[in-house]
């Protein structure tokens, strides 16, 4: 009897320490599905406006879907299991519906750990993402037809999205306007991602890192570099010697331009002087 009893106190053991290998391992597994969750973000996900940097945020999102509650338009969403980015944290995709640009920003209010950052009280400071339009074959304005529709949608029309005039080649005779995207006034809103007619948008909206490179340190933009110092940074302009073909003169804007001669031309002659004579200088004897 004792010999069963303590055979079946080793099978159980022995099933003990089996389930807790398989419960390790699933919990290790499980871990390792997090954090290759929450290494990046996918492109076409965005985060909520007032969103801390990606590490930052995750760190500080209780995943507790306040902000995804409290949205008026049911634009966000919190990630499941089986998406491509941090389970349990919200984000939208704009081709789907794009943010509606609250002016109270309920989303942000409603965070209880600021992972949506409360110092954003202005709606168009905020920095979802960044347009960028990414398929200049297909979209009709640079085909040359009007179609200026994210152009249009834009809540910060002219200034995240101009239309740059420039001469249509392909006619000769037509103008094009060609969206341009001004990084400093997009929101990442994704209206105009939204908006496009295309089948599959020209313009789509990116995480910010992914969107927008960076400059070395060592670069310096002149005209900013003017503005804070509020004068100019070089010596006033002066008059310039150049070695240009014969028969060409440079022009400040222009370039060359036919007239003039590389020669610097002949100082005028004193009264009387006779040609080919050098004349004495003031104070100066031959």
């Amino acid at each position: 009897m004792a010999a069963i009893s303590k055979s079946q106190s080793r099978r159980q053991f022995l099933l003990d320490m089996a389930k807790t290998a398989c419960g390790v391992g699933m919990f290790g597994l499980g871990l390792g599905l997090y954090s290759k969750q929450a290494r990046a973000l996918p492109p076409a996900a965005i985060r909520p406006p007032g969103a801390l940097p990606e590490p930052d945020f995750q760190g500080a999102c209780i995943r507790c879907g306040m902000c995804v509650r409290d949205c008026p338009y049911d634009i966000l969403n919190l990630a499941k299991p089986e998406d491509d980015l941090a389970t349990g944290t919200p984000y939208f995709v704009a081709r789907k519906i794009p943010c509606e640009m609250c002016e109270d920003i309920p989303c942000v209010k409603a965070c209880p750990t600021g992972a949506l950052d409360h110092k954003l009280t202005d709606i168009n400071k905020a920095k979802m993402g960044l347009a960028a339009l990414v398929d200049q074959e297909t979209c009709l304005n640079f085909l040359g037809l009007r179609c200026d529709v994210c152009y249009r949608v834009c809540p910060v029309i002219d200034k995240a999205i101009t239309l740059e005039r420039v001469h249509n080649f392909r006619t000769d005779k037509h103008t094009m306007f060609l969206p341009t995207v001004h990084s400093e006034h997009c929101t990442g809103c994704g209206k105009c991602e939204h908006a496009c007619v295309l089948e599959v948008a020209a313009i789509k909206i990116f995480p910010v890192q992914l969107a927008k490179g960076a400059l070395g340190k060592h670069y310096q933009m002149g005209w900013e570099e003017k503005k804070k110092a509020g004068q100019s940074l070089v010596a006033p302009e002066i008059k310039h010697q150049y070695n240009l073909p014969e028969g060409f003169e440079y022009e400040q804007g222009r370039g060359l331009v036919p007239g003039g001669s590389s020669e610097a031309a002949p100082s005028p002659a004193a009264p009387g002087a006779q040609p080919g004579i050098p004349q004495a200088l003031h104070g100066d004897k031959l």
